[in-house]
C-alpha cells in the first residue's frame, strides 16, 4: 500500500508540472512597460556610479526613510543610498515645498533632475498633518514613488499589475514597497 500511494504521489506531482503555467505566472516576471513613450533610464537619474549621496531639508524624515529602506533591501543593492558628508558631493537632497498655485496644484510630490543636484519635493499643501493626504502612509508611497525616479524609473501602467510606480497615487500600492514588478525593472536596468 505504501508503495502505490508513492507512485500516486508521483504520478499526481509529474501531471501538475506537465500542464501550462497560468498568463499570470508568465507574465510576473516580465519587466513592466513605462507609460507615455517614456523609458527606465541611467540617464535620468541622481545615481552617480552605483551609489546615490544624498542630504535632506524636508521635515518628513520617516518617509525618505521609509522610501530609502524600501529601494535598498530584499535584493535591491546594486545602488547605494548614502547620505552626504564633508568629503562628498551630494547627488540627491529631500526638500519640502508647501504650494498648491498653478504648477503645483494636486502635485503630492516631485522629483526634478537638474545640474548639480537633483531635488525630491514633498509638498506640504498636502502631505502636513490635517490635509488629505497628511498621513504617514501617504507620505511613504510619495517618498517612495519619488525615488524610484530618482534612480531612474518612470511610470508604469497600473492595468494589468501593481507598481510602486503606477503614475496615480491611488495605484501606488499602500504598503509602499516596490513591487515584484518594480524589482523586475529594477534588476533590468541595474543589474
Amino acid at each position: 500500500m505504501p508503495t502505490e500511494l508513492a507512485w500516486g504521489t508521483a504520478a499526481l506531482a509529474a501531471a501538475l508540472l506537465a500542464l501550462p503555467h497560468p498568463p499570470a505566472v508568465l507574465t510576473a516576471s516580465a519587466p513592466a512597460k513605462c507609460m507615455d513613450g517614456q523609458k527606465d533610464s541611467r540617464g535620468r537619474s541622481a545615481v552617480d556610479g552605483r551609489e546615490v549621496r544624498w542630504e535632506d531639508e524636508t521635515k518628513f524624515n520617516d518617509a525618505y526613510r521609509h522610501a530609502h529602506k524600501a529601494w535598498s533591501t530584499h535584493g535591491l543593492t546594486q545602488i547605494q543610498l548614502r547620505p552626504d558628508n564633508a568629503s562628498s558631493i551630494a547627488d540627491l537632497q529631500w526638500q519640502d515645498i508647501n504650494s498648491s498655485r498653478e504648477n503645483w496644484k494636486g502635485v503630492l510630490g516631485r522629483y526634478t533632475s537638474s545640474p548639480g543636484a537633483d531635488t525630491l519635493y514633498l509638498n506640504r499643501a498636502y502631505l502636513d498633518n490635517g490635509k488629505r493626504y497628511g498621513n504617514t502612509n501617504y507620505r511613504r508611497m510619495v517618498a517612495a514613488h519619488k525615488l524610484g525616479h530618482a534612480l531612474g524609473f518612470c511610470h508604469k501602467s497600473p492595468g494589468w499589475y501593481p507598481a510602486l510606480m503606477a503614475k496615480e497615487i491611488d495605484d501606488v500600492p499602500t504598503h509602499a514597497l516596490p513591487t515584484d514588478r518594480d524589482r523586475t525593472n529594477y534588476h533590468k536596468l541595474r543589474g
